[in-house]
């Protein structure tokens, strides 16, 4: 196993442009995180918390400074390309675990795979198998109106 970080931020920094005029949300970042290793992001409301998880999540980019995943600097790449990298590599369970209502929990599963151009048949394979690992197999067609909120965590993790 490498060294090498597997997330490497340097002198990340992250401004809103408003109407009052720039908005500094992120000064100075610096963050290593080697390969296995578990790390919290801890702060006051309002600290930039959520925008520091946007950048690292490839859902936003920096103002300034690298933000670097397994070694592939991200600041330059295309948006399609990013998409790619965000879809294959970063796994994000959000705050709202962000299920669509009218689909079944294992449509919700396999959404991402559809555009990972993974064939329809492996798709339904892999999200009945991933709601099992999470302890939902049984409730694959189920919608997440139908379920607790715990399992509906269970679920986003699962996607």
């Amino acid at each position: 196993m490498s060294d090498a970080p597997i997330i490497r931020v340097e002198h990340l920094d992250k401004t809103y442009q408003t109407v009052a005029g720039p908005f500094p949300v992120l000064k100075d970042v610096n963050l290593g995180v080697a390969q296995g290793e578990f790390i919290a992001i801890m702060g006051p409301s309002g600290s930039g918390k959520s925008t520091f998880m946007n950048v690292l999540g490839c859902l936003d980019r920096p103002t300034r400074g690298v933000f670097a995943l397994d070694g592939r600097t991200i600041g330059g790449l295309p948006k399609d390309e990013l998409a790619r990298l965000r879809n294959r590599t970063i796994g994000f369970v959000f705050q709202g675990f962000n299920l669509l209502p009218r689909m079944s929990l294992a449509d919700n599963v396999a959404l991402p795979l559809v555009y990972a151009a993974v064939a329809q048949d492996e798709r339904r394979q892999r999200a009945r198998a991933m709601l099992a690992r999470v302890g939902l197999g049984q409730y694959a067609q189920s919608l997440p109106s139908q379920i607790s909120g715990g399992e509906q965590q269970r679920v986003a993790i699962a996607r």
